[in-house]
């Protein structure tokens, strides 16, 4: 098997970005995309991308790493574009007349020079980067969408798209060519600097491994669509340790009893035999400030693995605790609603708005203390800032002995326990706690601690 000069490179180059965003390439899939680049060539870059993809993923979900990182490693072009840049009021009336047309190959070409001619930065064209926030500051493609629909109207005659459906197809072919200018400019940056670098620290995660506590509104409202998919994997993984746990194990004095029939050889193993039960679930969720993201999308998994558990009971708080349990609404909930679902439901706050795990602990363990015992796991999910407040230890002693075994999930990373108003590392020597950033942590933690 031969591939062409410096493709190897590229290849291996791109299988490490990957991994080191999470996909998991193995050396067979690696073998697999050098033999489809034998096979495909070089001659059709989308013939190239689809083929790789094919050998290189597990799933829809990974593609949304693999594109943008294989454009810095097999990119449309190389340098910059030919002859001088072209001013805005020119790259306008381009762009307006290749969105009219959906012409890609264009939108393409426009992108490279919009980025050439709008988007370096620095003391001289040659020094320091291109950004693809400043290009589309200075090009405003969004602003050509009134021109580009009378355009389309003239051209068609009226017939064709609805105005509300014209609208948003032009809206789509804008965001696509906003994705080119993005592309491109990283592009010209690898090609500055450290290609490997650019790949892993220039292109967004996949939604599981985005930080609960900085993700912005679409990575929150693509984290929600993952919760199905993810729930449906734990359930799977719960039921194989069901099974695995029904079986028991040796059951000694009654296996060396039976041996005795074969001169003492235990030829025939008893088993100690489980009737393992569906364990008791309580969520205990801070919705504060950017903790609330962390907190939904727990509550929305727990909901999708509801039928897991004999019994689930949620509470959120801020400084005061309530049940939302209902507010969930299981099997029916809307997950973009659910956050102003239990601000307009609960009773979340006294007489201030911030948090206040002392008080929201304490509450807990006066009035819903026969929510926790022998067959329950509680979980508590927040950062541990207390705003200087007490932090109730004796309530969360009394909450860890009266409950089977208590969680304590941490969206911020381990680093910053301890530091401000943190209480994390105290609450820590009282009930287990681990640090909880990304959905995919989230999946592995709930498969791992959840009693079977």
């Amino acid at each position: 098997m031969s591939t062409p000069a410096g493709v190897t490179e590229r290849l291996t180059g791109l299988v490490g970005a990957l991994r080191a965003h999470g996909v998991r390439v193995g050396t067979g899939e690696t073998v697999d995309a050098a033999r489809a680049v034998e096979a495909l060539g070089l001659a059709d870059r989308e013939l190239l991308r689809e083929g790789l993809a094919a050998t290189l993923l597990h799933g829809t979900g990974q593609r949304a790493v693999f594109d943008p990182v294989f454009d810095l490693y097999f990119p449309r072009g190389v340098g910059a574009p030919d002859g001088e840049p072209a001013d805005r009021g020119d790259l306008r009336d381009r762009l307006a007349a290749a969105l009219a047309d959906d012409d890609r190959a264009a939108l393409a070409r426009l992108a490279a020079e919009a980025v050439d001619g709008l988007g370096g930065y620095g003391s001289s064209p040659e020094s320091d980067g291109w950004s693809s926030y400043q290009t589309l500051d200075r090009l405003r493609p969004q602003t050509l969408l009134a021109r580009v629909r009378g355009s389309v109207q003239e051209r068609d005659g009226g017939v064709g798209f609805a105005d509300r459906l014209l609208d948003d197809e032009i809206r789509r072919r804008i965001e696509a060519f906003r994705g080119l200018v993005a592309t491109e400019a990283r592009r010209r940056v690898a090609e500055r600097r450290d290609r490997d670098e650019i790949a892993r620290r220039a292109v967004a995660p996949t939604a599981d491994r985005v930080d609960f506590l900085f993700a912005n509104r679409a990575q929150l409202a693509e984290l929600r669509r993952t919760v199905q998919p993810l729930a449906r994997k734990l359930a799977t993984r719960l039921a194989a340790r069901r099974r695995r746990a029904a079986r028991g194990t040796i059951d000694l004095r009654r296996t060396l009893r039976g041996s005795l029939s074969t001169g003492g050889v235990p030829l025939r193993p008893v088993l100690r035999r489980r009737r393992p039960v569906r364990p008791e679930l309580v969520l205990l969720c801070d919705v504060s400030g950017s903790v609330s993201g962390f907190s939904d999308f727990t509550m929305l998994l727990v909901q999708a693995l509801h039928d897991q558990f004999s019994k689930v009971r949620v509470f959120a708080f801020v400084n005061r605790i309530d049940e939302v349990t209902a507010l969930l609404d299981h099997g029916r909930a809307d997950p973009e609603g659910l956050s102003a679902r239990i601000r307009s439901g609960a009773t979340l706050t006294g007489w201030h708005g911030s948090s206040d795990y002392g008080v929201a602990l304490g509450e807990f363990a006066e009035r819903y203390g026969d929510a926790v015992g022998p067959r329950t796991t509680v979980f508590v999910l927040g950062d541990a800032r207390t705003n200087m407040s007490d932090p109730n230890l004796p309530a969360v002693r009394h909450i860890a002995e009266r409950a089977r075994r208590v969680h304590w999930l941490n969206p911020e990373q381990r680093a910053l326990w301890g530091t401000g108003d943190s209480a994390a590392p105290v609450y820590a020597e009282l009930v287990e706690m681990r640090e909880c950033r990304t959905a995919r942590q989230l999946g592995d933690l709930v498969a791992g601690l959840l009693p079977v």
